[in-house]
């Protein structure tokens, strides 16, 4: 295969709304560069990108896949990523592989959720964007509405470098900015027209002498000197435009608008241009500050001759080809069978073979350079490690995902199948970090956590399609707990005989509430009336018996208990039976202490949109929720609102919360205390839960 170096790379992630033709776009770049000789498509499940059987079946992304392409004298990695928002893991992955990101926004549905969530991730990690308007062959498109829209949302950094010529609702033309030229498509290939006459240009809901003005004024906006000549009213040669927008995208200041349809592959060939002319090479913007053993900052740049650091951004977990894990090379090379230090871990491994990918389709690499993007085959490190030089260990920094907050409790079908399970989800949390699969120890139930049903779907389909389990998943139980609210004295008496030694054992204890998550347990006979040796028997069968409750078998909490009188048999009294009497007391005891019911409570902090905060507080309201108070975010449009409310009314606040704020929203959610439950509901929680026989 042909070598690059970083300065003729380019790694591009394609981001978006689900929905907004990632795939598409990614398949109509590929074809058009020569990269592959047939056109695939998302509906017939023959696209490069989305090539497993669950993409195919859902006709969506759920994965980051890898392809690459030639572009000039440029090798390009395309990261094509899911937009559904149960699989923001891969766009995150994408995003931070990547040196620049492409954001598909349809021309018929406008600016989404998921918009904004690319941006914002492209933005944190220090990426510049490009927007990408596509589907404009579509017959409800409006190319003028989503620009608009995208600088009223975006701000003045957006920028039109390719728009479209509009008449009689058909796109006659292309106009490129940069070159200023316009171009029609025949037969798929562009051919070079007349620019608009100003008659025309006067009929579009934008004026072209309007849009080159602004793309000056950006460029202007990139460097003093042009500058200058913009203010003296001076044209920008094309070598000038096409440098400004470069360096004003590496610093964030603006953020090119292109258009393509990637049905007919219209506005495709100018786009693959931009990519040529526009985007940043890693050598330009893969800078990274690392941290050494001794914990000391480095800067690590992009740079083949400087020892090796490679950062593991994704994980692929295949039962047949063995773990892949995808790497960025940020310095120095990285070959088969090298010697090299995972810095996370402290281990030396070594590197198997090595490969690129054109989405399913592997090809052996001997080796790959500082800025390129390799996979690594049945290699022992995991996402967010980072691979280097004995002589340089370097850890880089992490990607951070978001938590999931939909919780199942998950079963196995089949009797002996819980190993399975635990191996093949241990499998499936090696690549994706946005799941947790734990023990429940307040209820003893395997809880799998993900970002929402279709996240959870996933799952379950390849625990069952891959790795051959069952599962059944439910609502988790709440671990509801018990208590009592008054101070009682009984006695428990446990007196058996039989034909040889009988039993006998006798106490007087006093039970009482305490503030205390564990049984207190204190002994103040006097006299002897019970020996000193068979106090540790009467507490641990109080330990014992407040594993359960008398009201519904929950465990019992707040509770002290004194040993204060009692009496003994010389002979028939043992262990055995002074445990047993103070089983029989706690028993008695409690029931007369007027035992309740208590319900955990979390501390939830949700983020919603301004608009959607008098909803959010009905909603809480009617999860008997209470409102400590609402705090602006530091992101514009949204709200913090700080709030308790019972784990028990919390089940499907994932699935409401996204539906309510379309995906805008989010939050945190704790368990913080116990608190008395209503009285209404005693009842109900009773007949679901009991265990007492």
């Amino acid at each position: 295969m042909k070598k690059f170096d970083g300065t003729k790379i380019k790694n591009i992630a394609i981001a978006g709304h689900a929905g907004s033709g990632k795939t598409s776009l990614a398949e109509a770049l590929l074809y058009k560069s020569g990269a592959v000789d047939r056109l695939g498509k998302v509906l017939d499940g023959t696209t490069v990108s989305d090539y497993t059987a669950e993409e195919i079946k859902r006709k969506t992304s759920v994965y980051t896949s890898l392809a690459s392409m030639e572009v000039g004298e440029y090798k390009v990695n395309l990261l094509d990523t899911p937009g559904l928002f149960d699989y923001e893991s891969g766009m995150i992955e994408g995003i931070f592989a990547s040196g620049c990101v492409m954001i598909t926004v349809s021309a018929k549905s406008g600016v989404k959720v998921g918009t904004h969530k690319a941006y914002d991730c492209a933005k944190k990690y220090g990426k510049p964007t490009m927007f990408v308007v596509t589907k404009l062959d579509d017959d409800n498109a409006n190319f003028n509405n989503v620009l608009t829209e995208l600088k009223a949302e975006f701000g003045s950094t957006v920028c039109p470098v390719v728009v479209p010529v509009i008449a009689d609702r058909k796109i006659v033309s292309y106009i490129n900015l940069i070159e200023m030229k316009a171009y029609k498509y025949e037969n798929g290939k562009a051919v070079e027209t007349d620019m608009p006459t100003a008659e025309v240009s006067e009929k579009m809901e934008y004026r072209i002498d309007g849009l080159i003005e602004a793309v000056s004024e950006a460029v202007a906006e990139t460097d003093e000197e042009l500058f200058e000549k913009f203010f003296s009213g001076e044209a920008f040669t094309q070598k000038e435009l096409i440098d400004g927008i470069h360096k004003g995208m590496n610093s964030g200041i603006i953020t090119p608008v292109t258009c393509v349809s990637s049905t007919d592959l219209s506005g495709v060939d100018m786009l693959l241009k931009e990519i040529d002319l526009l985007l940043p090479a890693p050598s330009e913007k893969d800078a990274l500050v690392g941290e050494t053993a001794g914990g000391d900052a480095v800067e690590v740049a992009c740079n083949e001759s400087d020892p090796l650091a490679g950062f593991v951004f994704k994980t692929v977990a295949d039962p047949f080809v063995g773990k892949m894990s995808f790497i960025k090379v940020f310095a120095g090379k990285l070959s088969p069978n090298k010697e090299v230090v995972n810095a996370t871990t402290g281990s030396t491994e070594k590197v198997g073979k090595l490969v690129t990918l054109m989405g399913k389709k592997q090809t052996d690499v001997s080796e790959a350079g500082a800025g390129d993007i390799v996979v690594a085959v049945k290699m022992n490190v995991n996402t967010n490690d980072t691979v280097c030089d004995a002589g340089r260990v370097v850890k880089l920094p992490t990607i951070e995902f978001p938590k999931p907050t939909h919780k199942v409790a998950v079963k196995a079908k089949k009797q002996g199948d819980e190993s399975k399970i635990s191996a093949a989800i241990g499998r499936i949390l090696e690549e994706d970090l946005t799941l947790s699969y734990e023990l429940d120890p307040s209820t003893n139930e395997m809880i799998l956590s993900t970002l929402g049903g279709l996240h959870l779907d996933s799952v379950v389909g390849r625990l069952k399609d891959t790795f051959g389990v069952d599962v059944d998943v439910q609502t988790p139980k709440i671990s509801y707990r018990e208590t009592i609210r008054k101070k009682v004295k009984v006695q428990g008496r446990h007196k058996k005989q039989s034909g040889g030694h009988g039993q006998y054992g006798d106490v007087w204890i006093e039970f009482e509430p305490c503030v205390s998550d564990e049984l207190v347990f204190e002994e103040k006979v006097f006299g002897g009336a019970v020996p000193k040796n068979f106090f540790p028997a009467v507490e641990k069968g109080l330990q014992e018996s407040v594993k359960k409750g008398v009201l519904a078998g929950f465990p019992v909490v707040g509770l002290k208990a004194i040993l204060v009188d009692g009496s003994y048999h010389p002979v028939d009294s043992s262990e055995m039976a002074f445990k047993m009497a103070a089983s029989i007391a706690y028993k008695e005891g409690l029931r007369q202490a007027e035992p309740i019911l208590l319900e955990p409570i979390g501390a939830l902090n949700v983020l919603v949109p301004d608009d959607n905060t008098g909803d959010m507080m009905g909603e809480l309201n009617k999860r008997r929720g209470r409102v400590l108070g609402m705090n602006p975010s530091e992101k514009k449009g949204l709200t913090e609102i700080v709030a308790e409310v019972p784990m028990a009314e919390m089940q499907d606040f994932t699935l409401t919360l996204r539906q309510m704020t379309q995906g805008r929203g989010t939050f945190t959610f704790e368990k913080v205390r116990y608190e008395p439950l209503p009285s209404n509901l005693v009842a109900d929680v009773i007949a679901k839960n009991s265990t007492i026989e």
